[in-house]
């Protein structure tokens, strides 16, 4: 059996996209020795700031799986330079398929729909099934990113993309419980299933303190770490500048990250002359943990948008394992799923300053056990199911034949 995995990021890019991609690249190399797998993907290009290398645009794993990567540009996260990355890949998509066509399923992850639209293409080119794992809903997205008279155009045309990306599927996963409703909705005769991001097994191992946290710089002050994207999605700056301003005698911001909105954030914090937070550039996973490993609170924050209601950040889930407190701006699915399953994490409303400010209030400053959490949601154990729901796909196929 032969599968083309299609992911825009793979490691060594740092996000969510690529963390899950490889752990499902992983999972199905380790289960199925018999199996063959190509992946498709891209030249590292996440972040402007960490240089990420590969030695060669081919890579041979073993004798059956090799990772194919198509050159694209860096970016700043910002949507044009987005867009501009995703057609390279898309074009180089459809070169690579000429020349390779022996496949008995393609596998999409896709946030911006644009993997998964290539993936319903190969699909039907090559008459073969395709598994299609969806982590965003973008034709939601849209009319949060753009002014009203350009979304209405953009979501029409996103939309009819949508259409023939799920249309196409024969499986769909749905990263986020929440996405349920749009989706049982508009496209109530697909087949479904919900294998979440998780915990991966660098953060389990890890040796985090078992002791109570303890005040670890020499200003008296908690420091409190945010670590991800700085994008509009995150809308970092429409609260860490308000919430480090009147929060300054008891806090340090330490904002680990790049992004489409890093500019803005900046500017904010310039002019309002706050001194309490500084901005780092992304670093290695190991250099991450050891900061996660100093910070007092972990912090998240989602915009205030109708789409992010429905979502669950991946960064959710290593925040988490390190059983340090969790404060996080977030609405909807997300505020459920961490109150319901998070212990010593709190939520408060987004871009809200003063919430932010009362919940910071009740934050106990010690280590929690999440141990049901961190096995419930073991990453290793979720791609190891998933990758068993896309096998029973080719045979059921196989089957119908």
């Amino acid at each position: 059996m032969k599968i083309l995995l299609l992911t825009f990021y793979f490691e060594p890019d740092l996000c969510a996209g690529s963390f899950r991609a490889t752990s499902l690249f992983n999972s199905l190399n380790e289960n199925y020795k018999n199996l063959s797998i190509d992946v498709l993907t891209t030249t590292p290009n996440r972040y402007k700031t960490f240089e990420a290398r590969v030695a060669s645009n081919v890579e041979e794993i073993n004798k059956n799986s090799f990772i194919y990567r198509i050159k694209v540009r860096n970016h700043k996260s910002g949507f044009f330079d987005q867009s501009i990355s995703f057609i390279s890949f898309f074009l180089g998509g459809l070169k690579f398929i000429k020349r390779n066509k022996d496949y008995d399923l393609i596998i999409a992850t896709s946030s911006r729909l644009m993997t998964g639209f290539l993936g319903a293409m190969l699909s039907k080119r090559l008459n073969v099934p395709y598994y299609l794992d969806l982590r965003d809903i973008f034709s939601e997205t849209i009319k949060d990113i753009f002014p009203k008279y350009i979304s209405f155009l953009i979501k029409k045309i996103v939309k009819k993309l949508e259409n023939f990306t799920i249309k196409g599927a024969s499986k769909v996963n749905l990263v986020s419980k929440g996405f349920e409703k749009y989706f049982f909705s508009e496209y109530p005769e697909k087949v479904y299933s919900f294998y979440t991001n998780g915990v991966d097994e660098e953060f389990i191992n890890f040796g985090f303190s078992k002791t109570k946290i303890k005040i670890t710089n020499n200003t008296n002050k908690r420091i409190i770490l945010y670590a991800g994207n700085i994008g509009k999605g995150q809308g970092l700056d429409k609260i860490i500048p308000q919430l480090a301003l009147n929060t300054k005698d008891k806090y340090e911001y330490k904002i680990i990250g790049e992004g489409g909105a890093k500019a803005d954030l900046e500017k904010k914090i310039n002019l309002l002359k706050i001194t309490n937070v500084e901005i780092i550039n992304p670093i290695s996973r190991s250099e991450l943990i050891k900061s996660y490993k100093n910070a007092d609170i972990l912090f998240l924050h989602l915009n205030d948008f109708e789409v992010f209601k429905k979502v669950i950040p991946s960064k959710i889930f290593e925040y988490a394992a390190t059983k340090k407190p969790i404060v996080a701006g977030v609405s909807g699915y997300s505020e459920d799923f961490i109150k319901n399953e998070i212990k010593n994490a709190f939520t408060f409303m987004p871009c809200s300053h003063e919430n932010a400010i009362n919940v910071l209030k009740k934050v106990k400053y010690v280590t929690t056990n999440r141990s049901e959490f961190i096995e419930k949601y073991s990453r290793k154990k979720i791609m190891n199911s998933m990758s068993e729901d896309i096998i029973s796909l080719v045979k059921n196929d196989a089957r119908k034949s």
